[in-house]
């Protein structure tokens, strides 16, 4: 090659095509042969999510630093460290999102709970933006067990509030609730936490250290529960929602 000349990536990358700087450029597509982790600015620690292997991205904007990209299963977007996907991503096509209806939904719920518990079982504490286990956040763990049966929700707990389908519910009446339900918390004006559901209104979340167990525990809904983080959820309680359709990877507004 030249003096000076730089490498241009092709369009479009060769299908399989391991991961090169040139190459990555925005625009291009690629399928994660090992987790990463995405941060919610170019600088900075602020970790946003993580994406574990077999999960596709489209890169946005080279940075000066890192990369704009967006998950290409879940919509979501952020910014990677380029050294993160040598030797750990390779080009791929645009990922045709598999349709799902609720039949199909409540055949894999067993599934989708099964991964909580077995979460619950490791050592484990609560982790903003964690994803990949054995650190959760709350929607990180909701997201990923639905996600370990191919069904993707959004990745934050407000933009899962208003991807489900809603389901009436208030503390000691749940008997609307179906196990695999999302529980939702916050304020009146957002959603701040989310929680599995499993039977008779108790949940599985991940919660944080100053009103929560610092990572995974179950809870529920009954007013006699006693507990100092079962009252707090309960009071800050604004509704369910019902798991009707994958999401189909487009982006969601904030």
């Amino acid at each position: 090659m030249a003096p000076g000349s730089q490498l241009q990536a092709p369009t479009p990358l060769p299908i399989g095509a391991p991961a090169a700087p040139e190459w990555l450029v925005a625009g291009s597509i690629w399928l994660l042969l090992g987790p990463i982790n995405l941060f919610s600015r170019q600088l900075g620690e602020g970790l946003a999510s993580q994406a574990s292997a077999g999960r596709h991205l489209k890169v946005l904007e080279a940075g000066q630093h890192r990369l704009r990209i967006r998950l290409l299963d879940d919509g979501y977007p952020g910014w990677i460290e380029p050294n993160d996907l040598l030797g750990q991503a390779e080009a791929a096509p645009q990922p045709r999102p598999r349709p799902w209806n609720r039949p199909a939904i409540k055949q894999r719920l067993d599934a989708v709970i099964t991964f909580g518990l077995r979460a619950l079982e490791q050592p484990n504490s609560y982790l903003w933006g964690g994803s990949l286990g054995p650190d959760f956040d709350c929607s990180g763990l909701v997201q990923t067990a639905y996600g370990s049966q191919g069904i993707w929700l959004p990745r934050d707990a407000y933009l899962q509030e208003r991807f489900c389908q809603p389901v009436a519910v208030h503390s000691g009446i749940t008997h609307l609730l179906e196990p695999g339900d999302l529980i939702f918390f916050g304020s009146p004006q957002r959603c701040t936490h989310v929680g599995l559901h499993l039977h008779n209104g108790s949940y599985l979340h991940s919660s944080g250290t100053s009103t929560g167990h610092n990572g995974l525990a179950i809870d529920n809904l009954s007013p006699s529960n006693s507990s100092a983080v079962a009252s707090h959820y309960r009071q800050s309680l604004r509704g369910a929602g019902r798991v009707m359709h994958g999401h189909d990877g487009s982006p969601l507004p904030a």
